[in-house]
């Protein structure tokens, strides 16, 4: 099975008034292509901080985080955004949607920076709306929307470009049950048909139930790691 990620050895530390903070602590993983897997553990165990270093938002104090054959650490800005913007896909807690676009705009975005006609784009964000749910906003901006609504704004920005591998931090935190297995059966449908990769970091157990792998991680550290049968399908 190809792997897309390798994280050999990573420990990631930030400074604290005088002395350092070891978020995470000698990680060792691998994540091959079509995986639909968890970072899982309470608040602080250093989920949200191997998320980012795997999508290149930050780098290694030491070790080494390889993504699809390039290593994190060695990537000038330039080239990490160009990760990001070809293979990878992003879903945050906080939306970060573009307040002055429309859903349909903030969905294309990604889409402009890969230089596609304007029918496929128009193509794929209206396919996309219809996966999330959100055909009848289009027009509408992200001051008019609720809280669960600019959360699937921001799922269907991050899979319009059809990425290898799809990044999410909690991405279910702010919907409602049925807002949140449908998402999460769209997502699976992409993994299952696209071959799209998930990782996921949360805690929330309507997202744990979805998974087939789960890391478990506790103070900076792997403590399990076990491949498991979803219980929702």
């Amino acid at each position: 099975m190809q792997s897309i990620v390798e994280v050999q050895q990573l420990t990631k530390k930030f400074p604290v008034g005088t002395g350092f903070f070891t978020a995470l602590k000698e990680i060792d993983l691998s994540f091959t292509r079509g995986e639909f897997a968890g970072l899982v553990g309470p608040s602080g165990s250093g989920k949200t901080t191997l998320l980012n270093i795997i999508g290149s938002l930050d780098i290694p104090s030491s070790g080494e985080v390889v993504v699809m054959g390039n290593s994190v650490s060695r990537l000038t800005a330039r080239q990490a955004a160009l990760l990001r913007k070809q293979q990878l896909g992003f879903i945050f807690q906080n939306y970060n949607l573009l307040p002055v676009y429309t859903v349909y705009e903030n969905v294309e975005f990604p889409l402009l920076l890969l230089n596609l006609s304007a029918s496929e784009r128009k193509s794929r964000v209206l396919e996309t709306l219809e996966w999330v749910g959100l055909t009848d906003k289009i027009n509408s901006r992200p001051a008019e929307l609720s809280g669960g609504e600019c959360q699937r704004v921001a799922i269907a920005r991050a899979m319009v470009k059809r990425p290898v591998l799809v990044l999410a931090d909690e991405p279910t935190a702010n919907l409602d049950s049925v807002n949140s297995h449908n998402i999460l059966k769209t997502m699976l449908r992409l993994n299952e048909e696209l071959k799209t990769s998930f990782i996921f970091a949360t805690h929330d157990e309507k997202v744990i139930a979805y998974l087939r792998r789960i890391i478990r991680l506790e103070d900076g550290r792997v403590v399990a790691d076990e491949q498991v049968t979803p219980t929702n399908t």
